[in-house]
């Protein structure tokens, strides 16, 4: 347990605590709300490397150890054990989609997509694509959702592909390009834009 007067947590402690509570599958982070115990010195980089006191963080097991112990709240991301709550620095989001399965057509499509350290989420009403542009030089950035507010940014060589099989729709009154998943559709541009 934390207290005020203890020195901020190690990565190996949170390690262990996590290591205890994962036992192979996604610990229920969402039910912990364990005490603050300060910021640790990790950063996820936009391109989901996983960096401690600067240093990327070189064996796979353990970034995805702390993945599955992530947790989003108020704007900010932690690393959660039943125990501790420690603050990191996230430069976009936590994850990073380096691939997706298409499976139907249309509005029977299925989008799954596979994060860098191996989570899968099928894009749909729960799990929304998202497409942000850059106001100064129009560059999109896309997301999908993952888990319990956590998205993972599309890789360029997905996007690409993505944009292979995206449709031109209606959508809220206007005509729009964009994707189907889950029986939902997830608009990227307005069609006008494509020319």
């Amino acid at each position: 347990m934390c207290a005020q007067n203890i020195v901020k947590p190690s990565a190996d402690s949170l390690a262990q605590h996590a290591s205890q509570a994962a036992k192979g599958k996604l610990p229920p982070v969402h039910k912990w709300d364990p005490p603050y115990c300060g910021d640790l010195d990790i950063r996820i980089a936009r391109d989901g490397t996983w960096y401690y006191l600067g240093t990327p963080i070189g064996r796979p097991e353990l970034v995805r150890l702390f993945s599955s112990i992530l947790k989003k709240e108020d704007g900010r991301h932690y690393l959660v054990t039943p125990v501790e709550k420690v603050g990191i620095t996230v430069d976009d989001a936590p994850f990073v989609a380096v691939d997706f399965e298409a499976e139907g057509e249309g509005r029977d499509q299925l989008l799954t997509f596979t994060t860098q350290v191996g989570d899968r989420s099928t894009a749909g009403p729960d799990n929304p694509i998202r497409v942000e542009r850059d106001a100064q030089t129009g560059e999109p950035s896309p997301y999908v959702h993952v888990r319990a507010g956590l998205e993972a940014l599309i890789d360029r060589k997905s996007f690409y592909r993505l944009v292979e099989i995206g449709r031109h729709e209606e959508h809220d009154g206007a005509r729009w390009f964009g994707l189907w998943s889950g029986g939902a559709f997830f608009p990227i541009i307005p069609s006008a834009e494509l020319g």
